[in-house]
């Protein structure tokens, strides 16, 4: 999708307003944008949020304005994003759920310690 400068302008002003666990997932990087602002939109009770994100949906076209009269979002993914910082540049890194919940055997024992070939307590 092409956002214009309006656009593009309105999403900056939601992710001002937005609480911090929901910043990292509203960039205009993110593909899934408008779904995170869909799902901001209903849990939030900000009437300016609210605002700016129908106003951000009405430029967007046409399936995205009926799309906020929708409680849940149909297409919205469970994947929840974290940002790192690495050598000074900041990157949007997903996180999925489904990956801790796959390895059950995994266990939390403390690894053994050798010195110098001998093991050390």
């Amino acid at each position: 999708m092409n956002f214009s400068k309006a656009m593009i302008d309105l999403i900056s002003e939601a992710r001002r307003r937005a609480p911090s666990e929901d910043k990292p997932s509203i960039k205009l990087a993110n593909p899934h944008i408008l779904n995170e602002l869909h799902t901001l939109y209903h849990n939030s009770q900000d009437e300016v949020i609210k605002a700016i994100i129908k106003e951000a949906f009405l430029l967007a076209g046409d399936p995205w304005p009926e799309k906020l009269l929708q409680k849940e979002p149909s297409e919205q993914p469970d994947i929840k994003y974290a940002t790192r910082v690495y050598r000074g540049q900041t990157q949007l890194v997903e996180i999925k759920q489904d990956d801790a919940v796959d390895e059950p055997n995994v266990t939390a024992t403390k690894p053994k310690r050798i010195y110098r070939g001998q093991v050390v307590a």
